[in-house]
């Protein structure tokens, strides 16, 4: 899938958000960004536990805040990173994974984001090789309470890239896609695609 071209702004500072399945490497990659790109903050959701409707009452606060708080802060000198947000919550929502629905609710947080005053950018990752999904769920079995398979981050991926798509219709969001077979490579790639690790504004 091809993305866009970027849209950017140099006399802004951004919004980076990581998102993909489990085991792509989501952590690392923010953890990049924060070590790379000047005068950044990072910033780790993961959702609410609740899977119910009580559930989805949390997370729309939550996002909903979220979006003034980033509002707030379009004229700080400020770099905001993040690893997963309310995209994550959708596309748990669309798998099945939740009890209820998101979409009218994700659509509108979509919107507020596009319409703050700073760069955005959204990092979707993804494995070209699915069957390495095995190999690193493997590694995570003991960092984590929730248990993956290989078929549920598949079914991840397939989402996250529907999603990506779905932002290229909005004028304020950079859709970033980078697979992550060979993190050397996806640094590499990384770095083509997003201005702020480059930019000579500090």
């Amino acid at each position: 899938m091809e993305i866009n071209k970027i849209k950017y702004d140099d006399t802004k500072k951004s919004i980076i958000i990581t998102e993909g399945p489990q085991g792509v490497g989501k952590t690392g990659f923010a953890e990049y960004c924060r070590e790379t790109i000047p005068f950044s903050n990072l910033y780790r959701l993961s959702g609410t536990s609740d899977k119910g409707l009580t559930g989805r009452e949390k997370a729309k606060n939550m996002y909903y805040d979220l979006l003034d708080y980033l509002k707030k802060l379009e004229n700080k000198d400020l770099n905001l990173l993040f690893d997963r947000t309310f995209f994550s919550e959708e596309a748990y929502c669309r798998m099945g994974y939740k009890d209820y629905q998101f979409s009218d609710v994700y659509f509108d947080l979509v919107q507020k984001l596009n319409d703050i005053d700073l760069n955005i950018f959204v990092i979707f990752l993804y494995l070209e090789d699915t069957n390495i999904y095995k190999e690193r769920l493997q590694r995570e079995k003991t960092k984590s309470f929730t248990q993956f398979t290989i078929d549920s981050s598949i079914e991840q991926q397939t989402t996250y890239l529907e999603m990506a798509k779905e932002l290229e219709s909005y004028n304020n969001i950079n859709p970033i896609l980078v697979p992550t077979d060979n993190f050397d490579t996806a640094y590499k790639k990384l770095h083509k695609l997003l201005p702020p690790l480059n930019s000579k504004i500090k």
